[in-house]
């Protein structure tokens, strides 16, 4: 362990809507909120630069929910972000926690839908349960 594992990341300071936000990567208490929040979109972050209005197009409860839970601020505020500020949080964040998201999130992820498209093509595909 390198001694200065001991010490808690450098905030990347912000601001944002006249708010002054310290991002930090995401605490293990978040983790479930965010995982919810990510897990229709995770697949997306792997090349490491999303395309951010694609995602808010096709996902964009969920993006809002997941910067929210991310930034630790209300979603209501994340809402109301204007888009070149929302863009900028949300890279900010992916930055901050792209270790977490890249080498964690999409591989889980990934696993999990290979392990279901196993299942859904074995001997027992394409039968359907009983009713009785």
């Amino acid at each position: 362990m390198n001694d200065f594992d001991a010490f808690p990341p450098t905030p990347l300071t912000l601001e944002i809507a006249e708010i002054v936000l310290a991002i930090t990567p995401i605490r293990i208490g978040e983790i479930p909120a965010l995982l919810a929040a990510v897990r229709p979109f995770a697949h997306r972050l792997v090349d490491g630069d999303p395309d951010w209005l694609a995602l808010l197009a096709d996902n964009g409860d969920a993006l809002i929910t997941a910067i929210a839970v991310a930034s630790r601020r209300p979603q209501e505020w994340v809402s109301g972000l204007a888009m070149d500020d929302a863009i900028r949080l949300a890279t900010a964040l992916f930055e901050v926690n792209a270790d977490f998201f890249v080498q964690r999130v999409v591989p889980t992820i990934q696993l999990a839908a290979a392990r279901i498209n196993a299942q859904m093509s074995g001997p027992l595909a394409g039968l359907t349960p009983s009713t009785v």
